[in-house]
């Protein structure tokens, strides 16, 4: 049996793969330059990507207990390759909507199969540190937007003298060699796996709990923990969607005597950090959550975004505001490494995969909301475009704050009478 570290660390592994999606804003402003894009076009891609990520992950996690891993890692694996693959092609005959459905339809699909499988497979690994793994993995996924913006994407550029197809060409065979061989490595604990720290509570509850998926679902917990999901990722993803040229405007605006090639490369600088911010948060968030309650993290990060994004809608100081951008990714990524464990504390380790998948979806919705109002204030109001983009962040932190008032961390009571009374049997006392 392969041990439980070294499978936290192929779920790493992928999860790095498929978090180079977050480094978008890195091709945006090459695509708008070489290919005469305008930026709601480049946001539509983006969005259709997240959007289809979000959908696929509904259906990989409802299908992971069936189909099992492996198997989806795989799929997912190759269907984010050859998405790259479709993408390159697309820009070499200059086809917008081929690449939509490359970049955007095929290959976001296959991070939504490869993105639910490694944090369910993590939680299941190590039901002792929920919080400890599920941040370890998301993490990949945040840092993952470094590695391809400061490393493998420039270098590519390089070598290919910025010929943008090949680079996507490129990009779609270097994820199949590292991506399909991890995946075919990827497997679940075996029958009867456990750990002598887990709750005894929860094995009772486990044991007997008949409450089908689809209550769960119409649950009012479950539904205010979508929409607070929604709102922290919709304000985070706007900002990701174009952070670099957001940056460059205000760059521009500091030092009107700074060339395109230098905003760029200023703008390249501030995805790597922070996407290193966007996966320490992970962690960091995720480590806290199992110390002071998923609940109470969420509304820190919440309520700290909303003065942060106040503070960004008039910052001209572009080294303040590349520092503040950083921290809004560090709160983003910390939703992302909380969730996981929050739907199993609520629902339960047995409908993790599941509930997590569909809670995904705000994901999706959150992914076409974000860039698509970002993209048409940067075309429409080029020069207002990071006061309206930050004044709306605002908004929607508030009401996710509001809305984390009607949750708590206790668990969704669906148990027979039966439970209740094995509980009272070992002196627990009874659920609500």
């Amino acid at each position: 049996m392969i041990p439980r570290v070294v499978t936290l660390l192929i779920c790493t592994v992928l999860q790095i793969c498929f978090g180079t999606v977050y480094a978008w804003s890195f091709f945006q402003s090459l695509l708008v330059r070489q290919l005469g894009w305008t930026f709601t076009d480049t946001a539509v891609a983006f969005s259709i990507t997240i959007f289809s990520l979000g959908m696929s992950a509904a259906w990989a996690g409802a299908a992971l207990p069936r189909l099992g891993p492996r198997k989806l890692a795989v799929i997912g694996s190759l269907m984010f390759a050859v998405g790259y693959l479709i993408a390159g092609l697309a820009l070499q005959i200059d086809n917008l909507l081929l690449f939509y459905l490359g970049y955007g339809v095929i290959g976001g699909a296959g991070i939504g199969l490869g993105y639910v499988t490694p944090v369910a497979t993590a939680a299941k690994w190590f039901p002792d540190r929920k919080g400890l793994a599920t941040g370890i993995v998301v993490m990949g996924f945040g840092v993952g937007a470094f590695l391809l913006s400061k490393l493998l994407a420039p270098v590519l550029i390089v070598n290919t003298a910025g010929d943008l197809p090949f680079v996507f060409i490129w990009l779609g065979v270097i994820f199949a060699c590292i991506l399909i061989p991890s995946s075919l490595l990827l497997r679940d604990p075996p029958v009867g796996f456990r750990m002598e720290t887990a709750d005894t509570v929860s094995e009772l509850q486990e044991a007997d709990d008949t409450g089908s998926v689809k209550e769960c679902l119409r649950s009012r917990e479950f539904v205010t923990m979508w929409l607070v999901f929604f709102f922290n990722i919709a304000a985070g993803i706007s900002v990701i969607s174009f952070q670099s040229s957001l940056l460059q405007d205000v760059w521009g605006i500091a030092d009107p005597s700074i060339g395109p090639e230098k905003l760029a490369e200023y703008g390249a600088t501030l995805i790597a950090i922070s996407s290193l911010c966007n996966g320490a948060g992970r962690l960091f968030w995720g480590i806290l959550s199992d110390h002071i309650g998923r609940v109470r993290v969420f509304r820190i990060l919440l309520a700290s975004q909303m003065v942060v994004f106040g503070i960004l809608m008039t910052e001209s100081n572009p080294w303040i505001f590349s520092a503040l951008v950083c921290y809004i990714l560090l709160c983003f990524g910390g939703g992302f490494a909380t969730m996981p464990s929050f739907i199993v504390d609520v629902f339960g380790a047995k409908r993790m995969s599941v509930m997590y998948g569909a809670i995904l979806t705000a994901w999706a919705a959150a992914g076409i909301f974000g860039p698509i109002y970002v993209g048409y204030l940067k075309d429409q109001y080029n020069d207002r475009a990071v006061i309206y983009c930050f004044l709306i962040g605002v908004l929607i932190l508030w009401l996710g704050f509001v809305f984390s008032y009607l949750l708590n961390d206790e668990r969704v009571r669906l148990f027979r009478p039966s439970t209740e009374r094995t509980l009272r049997q070992y002196g627990i006392g009874s659920s609500k």
